[in-house]
């Protein structure tokens, strides 16, 4: 069921004038209701404005865009980055850009759409996606460019990556997803860059969403100063408007912002695990806040308790429904031991 609410969807939401425990969305850090967090955008909105529409091309240019992606990249491990405006920008950019002769495409299973540019249709295991690429490189010069997400909630991927090891990686073009671990996993919400960086893969190019780990509407790709360079001087990102600077500005000032907001995180990982009688019944990967679970009466039982999960078909109508129990830094000791309460005493 769908409802429809009139505020940010924090720890609690109303609905039908009852208030209920969230523990669905992508807020993992809680920090678009963090007051500290407010503050601090609020002030940069003051010093850049609400929105910024000129090319990064302009003659006229900010120093915080270069000043947030040199933040980032360090961060994340990468040689260079640059940032859009949203997550699925990014993906797009990617696709878009190597959607060439020289390029042949191929989709992990579980990708995302954001990854996708044409109608190829991701493989539905990774034997046979090995398959597909080793037969492409007997028979085509064209450098194959395969996409995953690096959570797809499966526990396929993040964090060990075994499924993806089997693939001929020296001689492919990697692009991953990590809208889901940018922020939250890997050293200091670096995310999957530096774990897939130690394979030995012809290049690896990471993008995803800032929203989802550091709280703010903007989209980032990470990769060698080569690619990074020649991805700068496209028509597609000269052509773009920006993230808006103070969503930059606010994500190079919120350093302990964001280290306080993941211990958080983590302790009510910690909790919830650490007292969770029916972990068979959950799809989980260790470090991410996300359990995934297919039953739907589990969802209209969570309900009737007062307690909100993400549940619809993603990404339409057509697509399985997904269920999964998302946990937040903004969550209190007591809701995550509530939630614990009605899943451990079911039969």
């Amino acid at each position: 069921m769908s409802y429809y609410i009139d505020t940010f969807p924090g720890r609690k939401i109303t609905l039908n004038g009852v208030s209920h425990l969230y523990f669905g969305g992508t807020s993992y850090l809680g920090l678009q209701t963090d007051s500290d967090f407010q503050k601090l955008f609020i002030s940069n909105i003051k010093k850049y404005g609400t929105n910024y529409g000129a090319s990064r091309k302009s003659n006229i240019r900010l120093s915080v865009f270069d000043e947030a992606e040199t933040y980032l990249a360090k961060i994340v491990g990468s040689e260079a980055c640059i940032t859009l405006s949203s997550g699925y920008l990014a993906g797009q950019f990617l696709a878009q850009v190597l959607n060439t002769k020289e390029h042949q495409f191929f989709y992990a299973p579980n990708t995302h759409s954001a990854l996708y540019q044409s109608k190829i249709k991701s493989y539905t295991t990774f034997a046979s996606l090995n398959i597909a690429v080793r037969e492409h490189l007997e028979s085509s010069t064209s450098i194959p460019v395969v996409f995953l997400d690096s959570i797809d909630f499966s526990g396929c991927n993040y964090p060990d990556f075994e499924a993806l090891k089997i693939l001929p990686l020296e001689d492919i073009i990697l692009v991953v997803d990590d809208s889901h671990g940018l922020g939250i996993v890997g050293k200091n919400g670096g995310g999957v860059y530096s774990i897939l960086a130690k394979l030995k893969i012809k290049e690896l190019i990471v993008c995803g969403s800032l929203g989802k780990g550091f709280g703010i509407q903007a989209g980032a790709v990470f990769g060698t100063k080569e690619r990074i360079r020649f991805l700068t001087d496209t028509p597609f990102f000269g052509g773009a408007s920006p993230a808006i600077p103070a969503a930059m500005a606010t994500l190079v000032e919120a350093d302990v912002i964001y280290e306080l907001k993941r211990k958080r995180l983590q302790r009510n990982m910690d909790l919830f695990y650490g007292n969770l009688k029916k972990r068979k019944t959950f799809h989980f990967m260790k470090g991410h806040p996300a359990y995934t679970f297919s039953n739907v009466q589990l969802t209209e039982y969570l309900e009737a308790n007062r307690i909100i999960v993400t549940s619809f078909p993603y990404p339409d109508e057509n697509a399985p429904l997904m269920s999964r129990i998302v946990l937040s830094a903004s969550h209190k000791k007591k809701d995550i031991e509530h939630v614990l309460h009605c899943i451990n005493i079911l039969p």
